[in-house]
């Protein structure tokens, strides 16, 4: 029996007719203002980025259909495996890895240059919700089976800390934790990992932190220290949102951007320029799409009657809200300057691929959302 058919007898035509369109519709929006802020970044060419961007989009959106066509079986079986692929991967970083910018992060294929970090993201979604899946829930709320989650997570996190790329490991950090949480962690239990999280970070920062990191610590506390420094970046992008007023300079009109004040305004810092250009109301419509998007996340993840499912969709759901929560915090100097691109809008080739797929994920939890796997589900388990 083909693994199209294992959790329910019905046919891929079937399956598409089940498809959240509405869905699929608020990504290609999304995707789509991606596509003409990175035309005016190059100030109406479509080279190098927008139309990079556009294929990868074109090509994501079928992606996000293929992989919803799949049944939970199928990822519950994958979920293990494709754990260790990427922990493998991200070990391949420290002896094989490409540095760019001062960071060995990503492994060249040819091609293509491939960023393990942002497949664990993904992989570690699925083994956490398989994990909670397969538990007995007596062992759930319970410290006993916080041991392995904390492995999970943490393994990964150290490996990424060696890149060094502390905005992504944190990520990892935080949709684990609310994966644990929603799986019925222990209030207790919360309380007390609360303590032990503070002290670790208190170390972290007393005696761990990498100088360049409290570099950016110390330019968000007080950017003006530093301005044609480590605070020019924060600067720069709070000139360009603010410049943009209430409705914006106009579309490809922005100076900050067309005088190249702006720094990475391709990737990190993506929403100056929209900021600008469009001003507050632009700004509140993409933010407002997101909005919806996520909505609709939790609506599917409600909707599912498997554990795995519900985790799985609301933790590619916290992964997203993150990226763009962070991203537009940094812009506007509300959080440190990490390396967190704005997701489907920035430019950048594993990450919008990796993004696309957990939205697959999601798209296919709701053609799915019937399905209920028995513990231990799966085409390898």
């Amino acid at each position: 029996m083909s693994f199209f058919t294992v959790s329910a007898p019905r046919d891929i035509r079937s399956k598409l007719f089940e498809i959240n369109w509405t869905f699929v519709l608020l990504v290609a929006l999304i995707g789509a203002v991606g596509v003409a802020m990175l035309y005016s970044v190059e100030q109406g060419s479509w080279n190098p980025y927008a139309i990079r961007h556009l294929v990868r989009l074109a090509a994501g959106l079928g992606l996000m259909v293929f992989v919803a066509m799949f049944p939970p079986r199928f990822w519950m079986g994958i979920a293990y495996p494709a754990y260790l692929g990427a922990l493998v991967l991200l070990i391949g970083v420290e002896f094989m890895g490409v540095t760019v910018g001062g960071a060995q992060r990503w492994i060249d294929l040819g091609p293509i240059r491939m960023q393990p970090s942002e497949i664990m993201k993904i992989a570690l979604v699925l083994a956490l919700a398989r994990y909670y899946h397969d538990l007995p829930e007596d062992r759930v709320s319970g410290l006993g089976g916080l041991i392995i989650p904390a492995i999970m997570i943490g393994t990964p996190m150290a490996l990424i800390m060696l890149q060094p790329d502390l905005g992504t490991s944190l990520l990892l950090a935080a949709t684990g934790a609310a994966i644990i949480f929603l799986a019925g962690l222990s209030w207790w239990v919360i309380s007390g990992a609360t303590v032990f999280a503070a002290g670790g970070i208190f170390i972290y920062l007393r005696f761990l932190i990498e100088p360049y990191q409290m570099a950016r610590i110390q330019t968000f506390l007080n950017p003006e220290a530093d301005p044609r420094g480590a605070g020019y970046q924060i600067q720069q992008a709070q000139i360009a949102l603010g410049s943009g007023g209430s409705t914006g300079k106009g579309y490809m009109q922005g100076t900050q951007s067309s005088l190249d004040f702006l720094p990475e305004k391709q990737t990190d810092f993506i929403f100056t320029v929209l900021g600008e250009e469009f001003g507050f109301v632009g700004g509140m419509v993409v933010l407002g799409l997101y909005a919806l998007l996520l909505a609709n996340c939790v609506l599917i993840a409600s909707s599912c009657k498997s554990t795995f499912l519900r985790l799985a969709v609301m933790g590619v759901a916290t992964t997203f809200s993150l990226y763009v929560f962070i991203n537009v915090g940094m812009v506007m100097g509300m959080l440190p300057v990490v390396g967190v691109p704005l997701p489907l809008i920035s430019h950048g080739g594993t990450v919008m691929m990796a993004v696309l797929f957990g939205l697959g994920l999601i798209l296919g939890a709701h053609v799915h959302r019937s399905a209920e796997p028995p513990k231990g589900a799966g085409l390898f388990g």
